[in-house]
């Protein structure tokens, strides 16, 4: 008899039924929509010598890691709703689960990392350079890539350790506690784990934020200089970080706390999670930041002539 926790079957919106197929439309326009904002977004930063501060660089990493999660999860999700093929390896279970929470740490990393850049660029101009050369910047990096890393190898180690009595998991993809709910024994570390990862990698991360635009605020108001162009950046952090954290709090907090939610609209937020805001992302940066504004459209007046 074949070890039922050698495979895993994805059944996410199973509750639609014969109407499942029709999700494929929906999530394969998000797919396109994140794929293609995101390449343009990379592909103007790297070619325009003028885009290459630490600003659009760090802009151009958000991008790298909100074009990793429509491409880790969306094909196998595209084939699921439209051929049901929902199976998957216990290896290659794991294996998109790494993937996906590794990237997914970085959303709210690289928030912060921003954050500190504006914190940087408005508190202490003159020493802006200083701080943001790579040797100087690499103080900030390096430990959270570090943190990121620990945690979530951990979080994924052991949930790969656990024995499991059902391979029926309610979501599209391999997410850690849609996993972890289908173990036999005590998942009590793996959820305390989980939870000690949100408070050391989102919530710490959002604290750093909250903090940074406080002290910028306050440093406008006692300075009387608070520029247009500063403003305007800030606003566009804190209204991706509030997207982000809205997002972020509802899907964590769906598998935590109990509530009256329907397991398809805990799968629902899970997955909007990863793919709402790599589409939202590149769009508003776009937008709202003018240099780049102005050279995505003028590619896309080349391409189009």
């Amino acid at each position: 008899m074949e070890n039922i926790s050698s495979h895993f079957v994805l059944d996410g919106f199973s509750e639609l039924g014969a109407l499942r197929p029709v999700l494929f439309i929906p999530f394969a326009v998000l797919f396109l929509v994140s794929l293609s904002a995101n390449s343009l977004l990379l592909y103007v930063i790297i070619s325009q010598r003028s885009l290459h501060t630490p600003m659009c660089i760090l802009i151009a990493g958000m991008a790298c890691a909100d074009l990793s999660h429509p491409v880790f999860i969306v094909p196998h999700m595209l084939l699921n709703f439209l051929f049901d093929w929902k199976g998957i390896s216990r290896i290659g279970c794991l294996a998109q689960m790494q993937f996906i929470h590794f990237f997914a740490a970085f959303q709210s990393t690289f928030l912060l990392w921003m954050a500190l850049d504006r914190y940087f660029a408005i508190c202490t101009p003159l020493f802006y350079h200083q701080h943001m050369t790579l040797s100087g910047f690499l103080k900030f990096v390096i430990p959270l890539v570090v943190r990121n890393t620990v945690m979530v190898t951990l979080l994924v180690s052991l949930a790969g350790t656990l024995s499991f009595c059902k391979n029926v998991m309610n979501h599209c993809f391999c997410e850690h506690m849609a996993m972890v709910e289908l173990a036999c024994g005590s998942t009590t570390i793996n959820n305390q784990l989980g939870l000690l990862a949100i408070f050391f990698i989102p919530v710490f991360d959002f604290v750093v934020i909250a903090l940074s635009y406080v002290v910028i605020f306050c440093s406008m108001l006692r300075s009387g200089t608070s520029s247009v162009r500063a403003l305007h950046t800030c606003i566009t952090h804190i209204v991706v970080i509030t997207v982000s954290l809205t997002v972020a709090l509802t899907a964590f907090l769906s598998y935590r706390i109990r509530n009256r939610l329907s397991a398809a609209s805990r799968v629902f937020f899970s997955t909007m999670y990863l793919l709402f805001p790599s589409c939202f992302n590149p769009i508003i940066y776009g937008i709202r930041t003018s240099e780049i504004r102005q050279h995505i459209m003028k590619t896309l007046t080349r391409c189009h002539s």
